[in-house]
C-alpha cells in the first residue's frame, strides 16, 4: 500500500468506507477504503481481482455485505435520488439490439428523466461521434460501436460521476483514441471519470491517480510515479544517452547507486539500486571525464512495470 493518506483525496465524490462484498463461501471484495475524486482515476486488477463488483457497488446496482459507498456524501440505499448523478457503462452486453442507437440512447434518458430526451440523445451521439449511424440497430453494430452507443447513453443526462467497466473493448484504433481522448477532456472539466481496464499503457495516458486491486483487496493507490517509489526491492532501469557511452558506463558501474549497465549504441541502460543517488551522482561523473550526457529517463518508470510488480508478488 502506497500509504493510508494515499488512498483518500481531498475532495471526494465517491468514498469506498470499508466495503466488503461475499457471495455465499466467496469474497469478491473484502475491506477496501478509499474515496475518488474529480478527474479520471483508473482501476486495475488481474481477472477475478473484484474490479466489476466494486463498480456494481459503486452505481447501486450491488448492496455492500459490509461498509458503506457513498456518492456526493450520500448512502445511495438510503437515498437513491443520488444515482442520478452517476452514468455507468458496464462491461457486459447492456444493449437492445432491435433498437437503433437514437432510440436506445432516448430511452436511457428517459429513465433519468432528462428533460427533452430527443435533444439531450443527440447531443451525447455527437459527443461520441456516432451521428452518422445513429439510426442503425445496435445489434448490427461493431462491439467497438456499440460500446460508444452504450457511453453515450451514459452520458445522456450529463452525470457528474461516470463510471467505465472496459469501455475501450472492441474499439478499433481511432474509436480507442477519440474515447481516451472524450474520458480525458471530461475530467479535465471537474467531472469524476473512473475507468477499469486491462490495456495498461491507455489507462496512463487516461489516469492522473491509479487504484490497484488483487484477490478482492486494495494493492496500492497513487499516481504511476509514487506507485513506482514502492518498488525498492527491484533496481529501476535509468536510460543515458551521450557520445561515449563505454567512458560513462565503466564510470558509473563502479559508483555504489549502479548495480549493472548495458551499452547499445550511444545509450546505456542503468540499473540504478538507488536512483536518486544515481541521479545526484550521474553529473558528477560526466563533468569529471568531460562528457555531455543528451538524455536521462527511467525506462520502467510505467504502468506496466509497477502492475507487474503489484499483481507479480514481490
Amino acid at each position: 500500500m502506497s500509504g493510508l493518506d494515499a488512498r483518500f483525496v481531498a475532495e471526494p465524490r465517491i468514498t469506498i468506507d470499508e466495503v466488503s462484498k461475499w457471495f455465499g463461501q466467496k469474497v469478491a471484495v473484502s475491506e477496501i477504503a478509499c474515496s475518488i475524486g474529480p478527474g479520471v482515476t483508473g482501476l486495475l486488477g488481474p481477472n477475478g481481482a473484484g474490479k466489476t463488483t466494486l463498480l456494481r457497488l459503486i452505481t447501486g446496482l450491488l448492496r455492500p455485505s459490509e461498509g458503506h459507498v457513498l456518492i456526493a456524501g450520500v448512502d445511495p440505499r438510503q437515498d437513491p435520488k443520488i444515482l442520478g448523478s452517476v452514468g455507468f457503462v458496464a462491461e457486459d452486453e447492456s444493449v437492445y439490439g432491435r433498437l437503433s442507437a437514437r432510440k436506445f440512447v432516448e430511452f436511457n434518458a428517459t429513465l433519468a428523466g432528462v428533460e427533452d430526451p430527443v435533444v439531450a440523445a443527440a447531443g451525447a451521439i455527437d459527443i461520441v461521434d456516432l451521428a452518422e449511424a445513429a439510426d442503425r440497430p445496435v445489434g448490427e453494430f461493431s462491439k467497438g460501436m456499440r460500446q460508444r452507443a452504450k457511453v453515450a447513453a451514459a452520458l445522456v443526462h450529463n452525470p457528474d460521476i461516470l463510471v467505465l467497466d472496459e469501455p475501450l473493448n472492441g474499439a478499433d484504433p481511432v474509436q480507442r483514441a477519440h474515447l481516451i481522448e472524450l474520458f480525458v477532456r471530461l475530467g479535465s472539466e471537474g467531472r469524476t471519470v473512473l475507468v477499469s481496464s486491462h490495456v495498461l499503457h491507455e489507462v496512463e495516458r487516461m489516469a492522473s491517480r491509479i487504484i490497484a486491486m488483487t484477490d478482492g483487496r486494495l494493492a496500492a493507490v497513487g499516481d504511476v510515479r509514487s506507485l513506482r517509489s514502492l518498488m525498492t526491492d527491484i533496481p529501476q532501469t535509468i536510460r543515458i544517452e551521450c557520445p561515449e557511452p563505454r567512458r560513462l558506463a565503466a564510470a558509473l558501474i563502479e559508483s555504489p547507486y549502479t548495480s549493472g549497465v548495458e551499452i547499445e549504441g550511444s545509450t546505456i541502460h542503468a540499473q540504478a539500486a538507488d536512483p536518486a543517488g544515481l541521479a545526484r551522482a550521474l553529473p558528477i561523473v560526466a563533468r569529471q571525464l568531460d562528457i555531455v550526457v543528451t538524455l536521462v529517463e527511467p525506462e520502467d518508470e510505467s504502468l506496466e512495470s509497477v502492475f507487474r510488480y503489484l499483481i507479480g508478488g514481490r
